[in-house]
């Protein structure tokens, strides 16, 4: 089943979340390697969502141009949602020029390790790249182990061969209680049940133990047998 989703950031503003249709929302968390980078409505954001029944998910802009400093970026995503909790996975945005051009390698150390960090950390953590930049600049097997969500607009369908879970398809949205354009996404995996089971996201599972758990979705194994404390 296609969930129908957004996903937004301080630029949509002041939103009125009691007015707003969706089934899920990504927001923006904040961005670069320091606490303090965090997004100016993020708090608001994620009152609004769950105070109106709003599964969420979040996402971390990047700059960082070393593992070094991506591991800096993900920690500080960290301690920015420490203690809330989300539906739907965490998210690395990868956009920067200046990024892309160190080269495939070295782009997908940096993505490596930013989401290493969060997996690590108990979270179900993914990707955001267009569908260019994701073929373009990242190795294979970062294409083949992280959930992706990939943005591509003006198409019927992405121009993307591989596997992906969410498709953000327009930048020029319109929502009831949000003033201006915001972006529009499609959900293909049922994450908040994935999460859920899993006990990631700071969600209680069923389980009442350390297990080890291996998460695999569109035939790509997400998490590889960590092992977490529910």
């Amino acid at each position: 089943m296609i969930r129908n989703g957004i996903d937004v950031s301080e630029w949509q503003g002041i939103i009125n979340w009691e007015n707003v249709k969706t089934d899920f929302a990504v927001l923006r968390a904040g961005y670069g390697r320091l606490a303090s980078q965090t997004d100016r409505r993020f708090e608001a954001n994620y009152k609004g969502c769950s105070e109106n029944g709003i599964p969420m998910g979040a996402y971390w802009y990047s700059y960082a141009t070393s593992a070094e400093e991506a591991v800096q970026e993900a920690n500080a995503f960290l301690e920015v949602v420490k203690g809330k909790r989300f539906e739907y996975p965490m998210y690395y945005d990868v956009e920067e020029s200046g990024i892309f051009s160190l080269g495939r390698t070295r782009v997908s150390a940096i993505i490596r390790s930013f989401i290493d960090t969060l997996e690590n950390a108990g979270y179900f953590a993914g990707l955001y790249m267009s569908s260019y930049n994701l073929t373009a600049y990242t190795e294979e097997y970062i294409r083949e182990r992280y959930a992706l969500w990939i943005a591509e607009y003006g198409v019927s369908k992405p121009n993307y061969g591989g596997t992906y879970g969410m498709w953000q398809k327009s930048s020029t949205g319109s929502v009831d209680g949000i003033s201006g354009s915001v972006d529009l996404d499609e959900a293909y995996e049922d994450y908040p049940s994935i999460i859920r089971a899993a006990g990631l996201n700071g969600l209680k599972s069923d389980a009442e133990a350390p297990h080890r758990l291996t998460v695999i979705i569109d035939g790509k194994t997400i998490i590889r047998n960590q092992e977490f404390l529910l």
